[in-house]
């Protein structure tokens, strides 16, 4: 029962997305449904992890990674290095901008709590964490609150958690399609050069035919994805798995080993993408109206400073790199959600905007590489390296 009202919720998704040519992204409806489920009791809490879809995507999801990986070729990665660089602003720019906020709205805006006193700049590192990083921060900023008795602290990166998905999907989209708009007239123009779409098949892979049918595609990943996470063992999460996976998958395509889009044509990959989409809407389940009330106000702050961070960064960074104000902001709010959203709204941007296969193809080439590039240098390597750094203010006043 659980798994076929997630796949009612997502075909529901799908389709107001398609009717309103991705103006509603499928993530944010989603979301909205999920969330309003969720805080009126319809859904039971344990309905993600009852579909089995939570289990299936955190096995899955290095899969993703890697597959990620070898949609971009070590060229264009080797071209996104100012994607890298805008990344890098927006998280400097949430960090800015929330403790702008702390002194604005004065050095305690959150009442004691029964072990220890909050104070701005711990709403501001907490702040930083959850809106610019995923899941790693959030532990980071909660384990740094928690060793010093802060329980509203490590509350606090929760509902930020939760909710930011709802503040990045719609915003994303509407500038995505902005962007997608003009690159489908530059591309008319002739300014754009038309992406040959690859075939899905074994060509270009130096693997055995026996490893390129659905079971030996996930084996032959898999060994990738195992040896991704013994790296991040080895050195104790310094690098990362998911950044290890990436790297292993654009090597790999590079050195012809894996074709481009390893695992597209295979017959798990649809179920897979879903089971990974499961993983945006897992922290809705634990939101109760009494902590959205309780921070309300701290919450409120976030969001309104850190977009506006990320929006004011992130355009003059990438202005300055010569990318275009709707392409750098849509890079900087990647920093609200990562992947998969960082894939999905490019392809519904591209899907909407272009008129043709070759249309869509181009738009797609342009915006998507830089997406992925993007939500990496925000979510998984910024914000982990700034987050750690900083974790270390929290209850120091």
């Amino acid at each position: 029962m659980a798994f076929v009202v997630v796949m009612l919720v997502w075909t529901v998704s799908d389709f107001v997305a398609k009717k309103t040519q991705s103006l509603l992204s499928s993530l944010f409806v989603a979301s909205i449904i999920f969330l309003i489920g969720f805080l009126s009791g319809i859904f039971p809490e344990d309905l993600l992890s009852s579909s089995s879809l939570l289990a299936l995507a955190g096995v899955v999801v290095g899969f993703i990674i890697v597959h990620l990986g070898t949609m971009i070729s070590l060229d264009d990665f080797k071209k996104q290095w100012k994607t890298l660089l805008v990344g890098i602003a927006t998280v400097l720019g949430i960090g800015v901008a929330l403790l702008v906020a702390g002194w604005v709205f004065g050095p305690r805006i959150s009442g004691s709590t029964a072990d220890g006193y909050a104070q701005a700049i711990d709403f501001v590192v907490a702040g930083t964490g959850a809106l610019s990083g995923g899941t790693i921060s959030v532990l980071i900023v909660q384990d740094a609150a928690l060793g010093v008795g802060l329980t509203n602290i490590a509350v606090f990166p929760v509902p930020i958690a939760a909710l930011q998905g709802l503040i990045g999907f719609p915003l994303t989209s509407i500038i995505l399609r902005k962007e997608a708009a003009r690159l489908r007239d530059e591309y008319r123009a002739g300014n754009i050069e038309a992406v040959v779409v690859e075939e899905k098949d074994s060509a270009g892979t130096r693997l055995p035919d026996a490893l390129t049918t659905t079971a030996g595609t996930l084996f032959v990943v898999g060994l990738v994805v195992l040896a991704s996470l013994g790296i991040n063992n080895l050195t104790n999460g310094v690098l990362n798995t998911f950044v290890v996976a990436l790297v292993f998958g654009i090597t790999l395509r590079s050195l012809g080993i894996f074709k481009p889009s390893v695992l597209g044509g295979i017959d798990a990959f649809g179920l897979m993408m879903i089971a990974i989409m499961i993983l945006v809407f897992g922290p809705l389940a634990t939101v109760e109206p009494s902590d959205v009330k309780a921070l309300a106000f701290p919450l409120l702050l976030a969001f309104v400073f850190g977009v506006a961070g990320i929006a004011g960064f992130s355009a003059l960074v990438g202005k300055l790199l010569g990318y275009s104000v709707p392409m750098s902001v849509a890079i900087g709010l990647t920093s609200l959600y990562g992947f998969p959203g960082t894939m999905i709204l490019s392809q519904e941007a591209a899907k909407g905007a272009g008129e043709t296969p070759e249309e869509v193809a181009a738009i797609e080439g342009q915006i998507l590489p830089k997406m992925i590039v993007a939500g990496f240098s925000t979510v998984t390597i910024t914000s982990v390296i700034v987050t750690s750094i900083i974790a270390g203010r929290i209850g120091t006043g």
